[in-house]
């Protein structure tokens, strides 16, 4: 007789490791990301503590907590957040104990999304550990009888040299319990820096190397159930009825619920759809299969991409609604030149799919267990849906196996939470690879037209640029039909050509899926476009593209796209403190260029490309080097890159985001697509939505981080944009052939 035995996927590892004869490690250790409530550190034997904010805990056995209230989804926040405040702290590293905050305001702004940690909350982590550190000297002051100017915070403790006394931080917390908290102190001058700007390994790193590491999808909780969604295959369609005969006969599974229907707007709300609810993954999915649906499939049903795509080209080929204007893009010249570009739908495609567990307790509370970018999103969310208030519902932030955009949507939270209320029992919800694709909030597709005019001298006198997608404020308002004002600011507005006469315009373009924002969301397309399109004008002039990148970017100089009308937010930053500044994204292009030995002699079929972007306040720039095979593949060699980010708090944590960043652009180049047939969407898994192989890497993805003592700009964005039309443009250096579409694999070069 065989048993059916529930055993997790690391149990399985360990017990095929052994049954091979291959070496396993099982270490124990607590785990890499504990919400606050159960947080266990390496000395519980503390009696008392103060918190001089709500990101500092001090402790009396001298383990100093730091709550990060970011999400981890491999970019390692968790470290970089932590550095910031423990250099002003002057703590010593040893003795910080990192605790995953839960979603709450009085933390500020939780969502990790749009390459803002850093940026934003640079200075006001500098002002958490500064603080902390003055409430320490001042304990220590006053138990000494000496002014808090003589002493000094240094490796965990206060000193007073004239006395020659010293008082660990811990020795001093029951002094400070009951005193003032500061609300500022001063900051440490930049010389003083004892790990901000130096590279730290990862918190995490040895969870995440040995399994120890709990994602959304590792939460067990007791008398818990599994679900699995059948939602319907074109966006905004819902059920007219469903046979669950054959689910609910399947061993295991124990109800099938049907979901409410979706909302207009959908916003975050549950997207509608039948669940199968089992003891295990295997049964609820397995029942799933089983169910036989009718569908309305809605308004959306005859959405087909291709016909969608002669559309938006259409579209972006009349004109549009001017957003910004500079002299005059009419102007009669010696030349002109014009192209089209476009860029498929595409999928996030984390490795960890959405997964959320929720309970719904006697009191009426809520509480969560979930891979999300946006705690205090997730819990408005919950609230809605349960019909609660915000106080009654917890969102224990887990790590998240990537993210890129899609676990700052907490649909798939929504979906646990009604479920949980509905069978009064904890119910997790695991999102197949397929429902992923299928059915997440999609990254927009897109038309661009540009026309430019050379002078006599054949400089580039005039500029005209159009943009059409389905815009991501359609997902949360009724009646958008096109680019909202938050998507120009997304490498459109913030144009660094320098051209006298330049107009952009944005066209119309309906939505026919849920849009959402993925890994630097239309600065992808926008940087494809324009990049190409300089790239081509350089042919078109006979000059080389790195020259003519150089010539047209200009000389160094701030820019204001208001002076030209633009409705430009800067990412919601002051352009004093964060200038469009061209002489940084021109210092890139040269440094980029450099790295990679620009013009040096390459074999034939060799072929360089180049471009630069600026996104999130910070300067990126690749170049590729790449060949085509005796098989007419494309293969690319080596990439070089570069970023100006201003200051950086971890570079080995920017490398490893530019190298992901890297890979992620090839992959959106040489492979991202997704194609809609009647509503709904065709590609499932990897096998035909495939991401970049180590086959397919190249032999290195080279990164330089520029020095600069400028506020940080982003970073787990910025390093995608410039990827794809450097590429684009290295093919046509190696093989004089034009690419205006992606992606490459439709040319038949992958």
């Amino acid at each position: 007789m065989s048993e059916l035995r529930k055993i997790s996927r690391r149990e399985f590892m360990k017990r095929t490791g052994q049954a091979g004869g291959g070496l396993v490690f099982a270490l124990s250790f607590a785990s890499a990301c504990q919400p606050e409530e159960q947080a266990v550190g390496p000395a519980a034997k503390a009696s008392a503590s103060v918190a001089p904010n709500v990101y500092v805990n001090m402790r009396n056995d001298g383990i100093v907590e730091i709550y990060c209230h970011r999400s981890e989804m491999g970019q390692g926040i968790r470290t970089s957040l932590p550095q910031v405040i423990a250099d002003e702290l002057e703590a010593d590293w040893d003795k910080i104990k990192v605790i995953q905050a839960i979603g709450h305001e009085k933390y500020g702004d939780q969502n990790t999304d749009g390459s803002t940690s850093i940026r934003q909350h640079f200075d006001l982590l500098r002002n958490a550990g500064a603080t902390a550190r003055d409430m320490m000297i001042a304990a220590a002051a006053s138990v000494w009888g000496v002014p808090a100017e003589e002493c000094v915070a240094r490796e965990h403790a206060v000193h007073h040299e004239a006395s020659g006394q010293s008082a660990g931080f811990g020795d001093l917390v029951d002094t400070a319990i009951g005193m003032p908290q500061p609300e500022k102190a001063d900051f440490k001058d930049r010389k003083d820096y004892r790990y901000i700007g130096k590279p730290m390994d990862t918190i995490d790193g040895m969870a995440f190397t040995t399994g120890g590491a709990m994602y959304g999808t590792d939460t067990v909780l007791p008398n818990m159930l599994y679900a699995s969604i059948e939602r319907c295959p074109a966006f905004g369609g819902k059920v007219v009825s469903f046979d669950d005969t054959a689910a609910r006969a399947v061993a295991g599974v124990t109800d099938v619920i049907r979901m409410p229907d979706p909302t207009a707007p959908l916003v975050f709300n549950v997207l509608g759809g039948v669940a199968v609810l089992a003891d295990n993954t295997w049964s609820a999915e397995s029942g799933r299969k089983a169910l036989q649906i009718e569908w309305d499939q809605g308004a959306n049903a005859e959405h087909q991409s291709d016909t969608y795509k002669e559309a938006l080209v259409a579209s972006a080929s009349a004109p549009g609604t001017t957003v910004l204007n500079r002299g005059d893009a009419d102007i009669a010249t010696d030349s002109e030149f014009e192209a089209v570009y476009y860029a498929p739908y595409l999928s996030q495609a984390p490795m960890e799919p959405p997964a959320a567990t929720a309970r719904v307790n006697e009191d009426g509370t809520c509480e969560v267990w979930a891979c999300t970018q946006d705690p205090q999103t997730a819990r408005d969310v919950v609230a809605g849906t349960l019909g609660l208030e915000k106080e009654q519902v917890t969102i224990n932030v887990t790590l998240l196996g990537g993210g890129f955009g899609r676990k700052s949507k907490p649909d798939f939270i929504a979906e646990a939470a009604w479920l949980a209320r509905e069978t009064g029992r904890p119910v997790k919800v695991t999102w197949t690879r397929e429902d992923d694709i299928r059915h997440g909030y999609l990254h927009s597709v897109s038309a661009q037209y540009f026309k430019a005019g050379m002078d006599a001298d054949g400089k580039t006198a005039s500029w005209l640029q159009r943009t059409s997608f389905p815009s991501i404020a359609s997902t949360f308002a009724p009646g958008v039909t096109g680019p909202a004002g938050f998507e120009l600011d997304l490498g459109l507005l913030d144009s660094p050509w320098h051209v006298p006469n330049m107009r952009i315009e944005t066209c119309d373009a309906v939505a026919h899926a849920r849009i959402g924002w993925l890994r630097s969301v239309c600065n992808v397309f926008h940087a494809f476009g324009a990049c190409s399109f300089v790239d081509e004008l350089a042919h078109v002039k006979g000059m080389d593209p790195k020259d003519h990148l150089l010539e047209i970017i200009g000389p160094a100089r701030k820019i204001d796209p208001k002076d030209d009308g633009g409705e430009y937010t800067n990412y919601a930053q002051d352009l004093e403190k964060h200038p469009v500044d061209t002489g940084r994204l021109a210092a890139v292009a040269e440094k980029v260029a450099e790295m990679a030995g620009w013009g040096r002699e390459l074999p034939e079929g060799r072929g360089l490309g180049i471009a630069v972007h600026r996104s999130f306040l910070s300067y990126t720039g690749a170049v590729a080097e790449v060949s085509v095979d005796e098989n007419g593949k494309l293969v690319v060699h080596e990439m070089w890159t570069c970023i100006d980010a201003g200051t950086v708090v971890n570079p080995d944590r920017v490398v490893s985001q530019m190298e992901g960043a890297g890979i992620f652009g090839m992959s959106i180049a040489l492979h991202g697509e997704l194609t809609a047939r009647n509503g709904a969407i065709v590609e499932g898994n990897f096998d035909a939505y495939p991401v970049v192989r180590m086959s397919e890497a190249p032999e290195a993805i080279h990164c330089h981080i520029m020095e600069s003592d400028a506020p940080p700009g982003g970073v787990g964005e910025p390093g995608v944009p410039p990827v794809a039309p450097a590429i684009v443009n290295a093919y046509f250096a190696a093989s004089g052939k034009r690419i205006r579409e992606l992606p490459l694999r439709n040319a038949g070069l992958t």
